[in-house]
């Protein structure tokens, strides 16, 4: 695998090259290598055959004289907590659609649609699908962007409040509304509280990481892991992206699944500890995307990261749609750590590659990074 870091203020697409590091400088202790990965179609819930022995009889590109087929394209943008309908939200939203345009070239469109993961209604939620704040927190912010967000769940989307602060999570019955919004939005896509889709050569899932939180507890979290076996048991793209709210690894205030808030100390409590530290994320995280997803994308810390691959799956946190909290140092290797700008992360899959361009609230690219596979 090779990987390119971009240079400072340029696209990758421009083929400026400042390093180019062999993936053995960027494995975790724990990772050895990514594994391969064996129109838009959204789901609520083959591998590759054997190469022949036998030359093929068909004719190639080169023996006809016809041009190659062209590599297949995707191109979207993440970004989550955005749920606060303030200015931050709209300057991320107005440097999104600069960027998106800017991208549009002759291989397609800019940013096809984007990732939206979770927290996408401080401080409660929603109570209902005709509640004012899927105006004023997600289509008034939104309205310069003419392409579909694919959402997922985040904690402060079902709710929680206790001691003066909202959040926990435990109202479960809250994400029935942002689920029914589907059928009311042109731009919202939420088909169930976890789902597939997937678009070009890719395969994207949408993870209910809140419900994880509370597996056992919470029936959907539980739920997941079969649906997750068998809905990737039938994906053929070549790349396997999911997303979701909570990280698996992070250098933010909330940190690493299973020690979240830095408070492992805690776990000689047993169970009644395993909800506050996210062991429930972890364990899913551990038994299914670990050398098998190529891309984790999620929120919940307010900064952007790139961070160093942990068991053979590249990890991003673009939690900073609205807002920014610090970078607390939870001793995770990162390409790129930033808690000064609000923004988002745009990511293009051409062919075997990705590339990946953070931008600022101003539009601004602060890094960029492409790996192929």
């Amino acid at each position: 695998m090779k990987r390119f870091i971009c240079l400072f203020l340029l696209g990758c697409n421009d083929k400026i090259i400042v390093a180019e590091v062999s993936d053995s400088a960027v494995q975790n202790t724990d990772n050895t290598a990514n594994e391969p990965s064996d129109d838009t179609v959204v789901e609520d819930t083959s591998p590759s055959s054997e190469p022949s022995a036998e030359p093929s009889s068909e004719p190639s590109s080169e023996d006809t004289g016809a041009p190659p087929p062209p590599e297949p394209i995707v191109r979207f943008v993440a970004l989550g907590d955005g749920g606060e309908g303030n200015d931050t939200q709209y300057a991320v939203a107005s440097a999104m659609k600069s960027v998106c345009d800017s991208k549009s070239d002759s291989d397609g469109t800019g940013c096809q649609f984007a990732l939206y993961l979770g927290d996408n209604f401080y401080d409660e939620g929603v109570e209902n699908v005709y509640d004012g704040q899927f105006l004023t927190k997600f289509e008034d912010p939104y309205a310069v962007i003419d392409f579909p967000f694919y959402v997922a769940l985040g904690n402060h989307d079902y709710g929680g409040c206790a001691f003066g602060s909202c959040g926990a999570g435990w109202e479960f019955d809250k994400s029935d509304a942002q689920v029914m919004y589907t059928h009311f939005s042109d731009k919202w896509v939420m088909p169930s509280e976890y789902y597939h889709f997937t678009e070009g050569h890719a395969d994207f899932f949408a993870l209910d990481t809140n419900a994880l939180m509370w597996d056992p507890w919470f029936s959907t979290g539980e739920a997941q892991y079969p649906w997750f076996v068998s809905t990737d048991a039938t994906t053929t793209g070549t790349w396997k992206i999911a997303f979701g709210h909570h990280p698996y690894r992070s250098n933010g205030r909330h940190g690493n699944a299973g020690t979240y808030e830095g408070l492992d100390w805690l776990e000689w409590l047993g169970f009644v500890t395993d909800v506050p530290l996210g062991a429930g994320v972890r364990d899913f995280m551990e038994a299914n995307l670990c050398n098998n997803i190529d891309l984790y994308l999620c929120g919940h810390d307010h900064n952007r990261q790139w961070l160093e691959p942990v068991c053979g799956m590249e990890l991003m946190v673009t939690g900073a749609a609205a807002k920014t909290t610090g970078l607390e140092g939870r001793g995770n290797a990162t390409f790129f750590e930033d808690d000064q700008n609000a923004g988002f992360v745009w990511i293009e899959l051409r062919g075997n590659c990705l590339t990946g361009e953070f931008y600022t609230q101003d539009g601004v690219m602060d890094f960029g990074q492409q790996y192929c596979k």
